[in-house]
């Protein structure tokens, strides 16, 4: 039996791993088949379930990037319920909800400032919130 016809001479080599330690990184649309992101889990219904990032994307010469997670070892999502639905419509009510009139918005209203200008111009202009 020669050398090179045990398995222990035989190497698997990733063309993705740094060779530091470190998680191998790919650029955009260029990871491998079992792999997905936190938000392509979600559209999954799946979550990580407590795994770590295997690798990472990056995209935007390297500004942007996203972890990636094994498919296999995700889980499925927890159900929304009553309990946990209550308290995200009280945060987002208090996001969309304006301070000076109380009107409930269907967006986010970005900065206390920018709002707080739209008032006064409301009021030069002799125009109410309502």
């Amino acid at each position: 039996m020669y050398a090179h016809e045990t398995d222990e001479d035989l190497v698997d080599i990733d063309p993705h791993d740094p060779g530091d330690g470190s998680l191998p990184v790919f650029r955009w649309r260029q990871a491998g088949p079992g792999l997905a992101t936190r938000r392509q889990l979600r559209e999954m219904g799946l979550r990580p379930g407590g795994q770590e990032p295997v690798a990472r994307i990056e995209c935007r010469g390297g500004r942007r990037f996203a972890w990636l997670y094994r498919i296999d070892l995700a889980r499925p999502k927890f159900p929304m319920t009553l309990a946990k639905e209550a308290p995200l419509d009280a945060a987002m009510a208090a996001r969309q909800t304006c301070g000076t009139c109380r009107r409930r918005y269907f967006h986010c209203i970005q900065a206390a400032v920018f709002h707080r200008m739209q008032h006064i111009s409301h009021r030069a202009n002799s125009l109410s919130c309502s």
